[in-house]
């Protein structure tokens, strides 16, 4: 399959500014797969709209809608299946996936989380790094298992904890290192330099280290 001929899907809950990086990577023509849909699970997220503007299509699946998990990602499932994408991105997608919706798409979903993993996985992760007396916080891109937020890493991004940080000031410079690594890790998966094989991450087809590639600024 070439490069070309990917398309992904992304998940989203919110604002959509991971979305809008990976909007903006692909118009620059440094994302060679195809953003072909968004689907959010709230009818009011911003993303939605950063989507139409890049015309690309969007749907909501309502997860209050639902009676139970498995029948909501069954569901969600359903609408995805319908643009059969080779790669399936959660960017801040507030859901806890059903095993059997991550089966489904084991190998071809990523997520970003805002930590170093396996440090902190969860919610609060700024504050634990706080209050933990960490010196580096940073973001985490990885393949998505049936373990929250326990799969494969692929990429991180490493920044310092400053004296004054607070949990707000650490989120926003996070913010910035993901808008950085996770088009670049798509577009690694794209290019198909990047698989996930018996629960480990090969890129250029050697097992990443259980850290991932850090992702190190040209001077």
């Amino acid at each position: 399959m070439t490069a070309e001929s990917k398309k992904i899907v992304v998940l989203i809950s919110g604002s959509g500014s991971n979305l809008q990086a990976l909007i903006d990577k692909q118009q620059a023509g440094q994302i060679s797969g195809q953003l072909v849909a968004v689907i959010s699970n709230k009818q009011n997220a911003f993303g939605l709209t950063r989507a139409e503007k890049a015309s690309i299509a969007t749907h909501v699946v309502d997860h209050t809608q639902y009676s139970s998990r498995s029948e909501y990602d069954q569901a969600l499932a359903n609408v995805i299946d319908t643009y059969q994408p080779d790669l399936v991105v959660l960017a801040g997608f507030m859901r806890i996936l059903t095993p059997e919706f991550v089966q489904k798409y084991v190998g071809k979903m990523l997520n970003i989380h805002p930590s170093l993993l396996p440090k902190y996985q969860g919610l609060n992760t700024h504050q634990r790094a706080i209050d933990a007396k960490d010196e580096t916080h940073g973001v985490s891109v990885h393949f998505v298992t049936e373990e929250l937020d326990g799969g494969p890493v692929v990429c991180q991004a490493e920044i310092p904890i400053l004296p004054d940080d607070t949990a707000e000031t650490l989120a926003e410079r996070i913010h910035t290192k993901e808008h950085i690594i996770y088009p670049l890790v798509v577009e690694w998966f794209c290019q198909n330099k990047l698989v996930m094989k018996a629960n480990q991450a090969y890129f250029d087809n050697q097992v990443l280290p259980s850290t991932g590639v850090p992702y190190v600024e040209k001077s």
